[in-house]
């Protein structure tokens, strides 16, 4: 047991450790991702059960913001759902100071996730003259917290000036001796005084263990120097010892990741980029710290463009490889052939009749596979001709009416606008209606185009999800949203931004809908969309 924590948590990473040896740790902390995230799930399941029954209403309120704190860098909806229960008791109590603390935390969650019109109501509402003196940190770092969460999405000097104010404002009522009041202090002239930052930074990393919360902070405010000052090894270096002690920690709302995969895009290693970016990416989508994932958003396009082109390359560089290893082959089985007739003249004719029995075997057998091979293109060929056929003549009929309708909308706004009647315009300008319409239209007719070209999609689906998952479709439905999603990618729309876009959701729930069809899967899930993929190859409706 004392061996399997060694392995999971290793050693305590020093400053000193060579850039090697601290990737290397990073490469572990990345493979044991998933049993972090374990061990920090099974730490807050341990406390949940520990819960009494007959718990006050301040020791409910204590329980409640220490399952917060556990949540906070790891799953911002369950700490919202927590800090509301803490909202209700506070005011049952009619607790001020317990009532502005709930609050002042919820502001934060709700910045991180994108609600920010709710964020700023609630930190506008909080009276900063009815604070005790305890609160007013918590104060300012939620106001500066949420001006950094809106400068990642709109970045304005106005808003880096607030975050400075507010910066100092922090600095004012926290106690000097505190690693977060250094921290803090060291942020607020960092770039402008870079050498004694870096110093002053080296000190606290050399008296802050790694399980430290703040040592992921510390290691990345060095790394952000490092950049700044253009010196991509330390730069590289301090970055990494910040992911890992974020994986260590299981701390979902990071920066580090996508710092270090610009690091390594800069540096040309494309695979190392593509995999912090992905851990990233799941990260925040975990954790649902939306101005993290629109921020990754943009990286991964450009990690993910370079390193798809990078995989063609090589994808073509491998075919052409074993393009010359079967002529060479081929050339080699010639020369023992040449060689093996001159030694044996005497028993050439029976040797080679069987060789020859023997090849032309192998080869008929070859040519089956490859006969095998061309009928499944061709019924491929088959299907994608079917395809664009049926949605090249729906594509004008559904052209042609989208033009009547159009026409005749024009002609009711123009008798309309002839007879004067601008409130009737206005409401129908205003109206959703139409939109809405033409909207389930659409779907409507998607459903019926597809099922005319795959009419057995749901139930071949539906073997493919275990008995109980199985999809049962409402009176006069024809698919819904979880089968629509599929029925696109058996299109061969496999991209879940396009597939959002279609259907007009957000990229999460489809990722969610994919996730959990998977999970529902009676096959394995890694094939499962594969499978989904080949439903109607065979039987294709002609």
């Amino acid at each position: 047991m004392l061996f399997l924590l060694l392995v999971l948590l290793g050693n305590p990473v020093h400053a000193s450790d060579s850039t090697d040896t601290i990737l290397d740790k990073l490469n572990d902390a990345l493979k044991n991702k998933q049993r972090y995230v374990q061990l920090k799930e099974e730490r807050i399941l341990n406390f949940k059960k520990i819960k009494s029954d007959d718990l006050t209403k301040e020791q409910e309120y204590n329980y409640n913001k220490t399952l917060y704190t556990e949540y906070q860098k790891f799953n911002s909806d369950s700490a919202i759902f927590y800090v509301k229960k803490n909202l209700k008791i506070a005011e049952e109590l009619q607790n001020k100071d317990l009532l502005n603390l709930a609050k002042i935390q919820l502001v934060t969650l709700y910045s991180s996730s994108g609600k920010y019109r709710e964020s700023e109501a609630l930190i506008k509402g909080i009276n900063k003259k009815t604070l005790s003196k305890v609160l007013l940190p918590n104060y300012y770092v939620a106001y500066r917290e949420f001006f950094e969460h809106y400068a990642a999405n709109s970045y304005s000097v106005q808003y880096m000036q607030q975050i400075q104010k507010y910066r100092d404002s922090l600095l004012m009522v926290l106690d000097p001796g505190t690693l977060n009041y250094k921290i803090n202090k060291i942020q607020q002239g960092m770039y402008l005084k870079m050498g004694t930052a870096e110093k002053q930074l080296k000190n606290l990393l050399e008296n802050t263990k790694e399980d430290n919360p703040q040592y992921a902070m510390v290691t990345y405010l060095l790394g952000s120097i490092y950049e700044r000052s253009h010196q991509l090894e330390l730069r590289k270096k301090y970055y990494a010892l910040s992911a890992t002690a974020d994986l260590k920690n299981a701390n979902k709302d990071n920066a580090s990741l996508q710092e270090l995969a610009l690091v390594f895009y800069e540096i040309g290693d494309v695979d190392m980029a593509y995999k912090l970016t992905q851990s990233a990416i799941e990260d925040a989508l975990y954790c649902n710290v939306q101005f993290r994932t629109l921020l990754m958003s943009e990286v991964y396009s450009i990690i993910n463009t370079v390193y798809s082109e990078r995989e063609a390359k090589r994808k073509t560089e491998l075919q052409l490889y074993l393009l010359c290893i079967s002529l060479l082959s081929a050339f080699l089985i010639v020369a023992v052939i040449y060689v093996y007739k001159q030694m044996k003249k005497v028993s050439r004719i029976r040797g080679e009749l069987y060789e020859t029995s023997q090849k032309l075997a192998e080869l008929n057998k070859h040519i089956t596979e490859t006969n095998n091979q061309l009928q499944e293109r061709n019924a491929q060929l088959s299907e994608s001709n079917h395809i664009k056929e049926e949605y090249i003549a729906h594509f004008f009929s559904l052209c042609s009416t989208y033009i009547n309708k159009l026409e005749n909308y024009r002609i009711i706004l123009n008798k309309k606008a002839t007879a004067k009647q601008f409130d009737e315009i206005y409401k129908m300008l205003k109206s959703t209606t139409l939109v809405d319409n033409e909207l389930e239209e659409l779907y409507k007719n998607f459903d019926i185009i597809f099922l005319n070209l795959y009419p057995t999609f749901v139930k071949d689906f539906n073997e493919l999800l275990i008995k109980e998952e199985q999809i049962v479709l409402k009176q006069g439905e024809l698919l819904n949203t979880e089968l629509r999603i599929f029925a696109l990618i058996r299109l061969g729309i496999t991209d879940s931004v396009k597939i959002a876009a279609f259907l007009r959701y957000s990229l999460s729930t489809i990722y969610n809908y994919r996730t959990r069809a998977r999970n529902k899967a009676a096959v394995s899930r890694n094939d499962f969309e594969e499978m989904v993929m080949k439903i109607g190859l065979i039987s294709l409706k002609m």
